[in-house]
C-alpha cells in the first residue's frame, strides 16, 4: 500500500502538504501512510480513492489495475 499511495500522489504533483489542504487529511498522517508505519481506516482509504479516482484495491496493492469496478 505505501507504494502506491507515493506513487499516487508524486504522478499527480503534489506535495503531502498539498494533499493535506485537498483532503483535509493530517501531512503526518499521510507521511506515516506512505511509508506503512500507520494503516488508513476505512473512511480515509475511501477519501483518498474518491481523490485520486482508484479503487480501495489498487491502494491497498490487492490489484495492479487502478481503475474502478462500477455496475
Amino acid at each position: 500500500m505505501k507504494n502506491n499511495l507515493r506513487l499516487l500522489r508524486k504522478s499527480r504533483g503534489y506535495t503531502q502538504i498539498a494533499l493535506q489542504m485537498k483532503t483535509g487529511i493530517e501531512q503526518a498522517l499521510l507521511s506515516k501512510y506512505e511509508t506503512g508505519e500507520r494503516i488508513p481506516p476505512t473512511e480515509t482509504l475511501i477519501c483518498l480513492a474518491d481523490f485520486y479516482n482508484v479503487s480501495i484495491d489498487y491502494i491497498l496493492c490487492r490489484t495492479d489495475n487502478p481503475e474502478i469496478n462500477k455496475k
